[in-house]
């Protein structure tokens, strides 16, 4: 027989090789199978074997996190995670039978993506524009992330992984390494295109000498160079001491811009995405045009904003019109 905790961290291993998953995705399956693991502990009074896993033991595991009182969305998720490990064992031949064919969870509910308004996206701008023209290297920087993720309608992950050779300034384009480590090439437009020209010839270089600087403070101190924010390397987007700039970073500075402004839901760099792909399909974008420029491998998970807009236009047609 098999301890369980083995075959979990083959199948992780899995997805991380064989499917090419991001790490926040993988982090997320080892949470969720770590809590498997230790429900099944529990409940065995040993260490689980892959042969104990069964559809009564599944059922208890969720029922658990219910009663817990963990939202519909992370069951959802536990269920779907428990499910790719069985059909793995399955397939694999660790099992003679998918036991999580039968597993059901509540379904997650639905939220639509917050967007914010034209007005709105032009006012965050704008005050970045002015910080920037102060000559300040982070303030330059920042005006850049901010076009670029709302230009290009980037993930934060795909806007921190772009190296120097990934940006055509001249066609306009970023290439880009999204889920499933797919690449894509995508769009952004003159306004990103300044800000990005500006980032290169006069912020970058000074976060770059930063980082040669500490790296040269470090070495004469006998400590590790690298150490701190991390080699820059060919990193587009360097931090505030030289490193390639961190999502944490990114989120932190999306979400103060956007702390202020009226509206509900998340105010990181997701929302910037959402907003994008909104005014997109709002000005008449073609749907899976929309699709290839987020990188959704499915149309289904586009679609989403179509909702987003069908939803504005009524909210304006409730405002404005006499008879609404």
């Amino acid at each position: 027989m098999t301890a369980l905790r083995v075959d979990v961290d083959a199948f992780v291993e899995h997805l991380r090789h064989a499917r090419g998953l991001s790490e926040n995705t993988l982090r997320s399956y080892l949470s969720d199978l770590a809590d498997l693991l230790a429900v099944a502990g529990q409940r065995l009074g040993r260490e689980p074997q892959t042969a104990d896993v069964d559809l009564e033991l599944l059922r208890d595991w969720l029922w658990r996190g219910t009663e817990a009182g963990l939202a519909r969305t992370t069951l959802a998720r536990r269920s779907a995670s428990a499910r790719a490990l069985t059909r793995w064992l399955e397939e694999t031949g660790r099992t003679g039978v998918d036991v999580g064919l039968r597993l059901r969870a509540p379904k997650a509910e639905s939220h639509l993506p917050r967007v914010l308004t034209t007005a709105q996206t032009e006012s965050v701008l704008t005050s970045l524009a002015v910080r920037a023209e102060a000559d300040d290297a982070v303030a330059g920087r920042d005006l850049a992330v901010v076009e670029l993720l709302y230009g290009s309608a980037l993930r934060v992950s795909e806007l921190v992984g772009a190296d120097l050779g990934d940006v055509d300034l001249d066609r306009l384009t970023v290439r880009v390494t999204g889920k499933g480590s797919r690449q894509r090439v995508v769009p952004f437009g003159v306004p990103a295109a300044e800000a990005l020209h500006r980032y290169l010839t006069r912020s970058r270089p000074v976060l770059a000498a930063r980082a040669a600087a500490r790296a040269g403070a470090a070495a004469r101190a006998g400590a590790d160079p690298a150490a701190g924010a991390g080699p820059a390397g060919d990193a587009f987007f360097l931090g505030a001491t030289g490193g390639r700039l961190g999502t944490r970073a990114v989120h932190r500075l999306v979400s103060g811009l956007l702390s202020d402004l009226p509206g509900s839901g998340p105010s990181g760099p997701h929302a910037l995405r959402h907003t994008a792909a909104t005014h997109l399909l709002d000005g008449g974008a073609d749907l899976r045009a929309v699709q290839e420029m987020l990188g959704h491998a499915s149309l289904g998970t586009t679609q989403i904003y179509t909702h987003v807009s069908t939803e504005r236009l009524r909210e304006s047609y409730r405002t404005a019109h006499p008879r609404a």
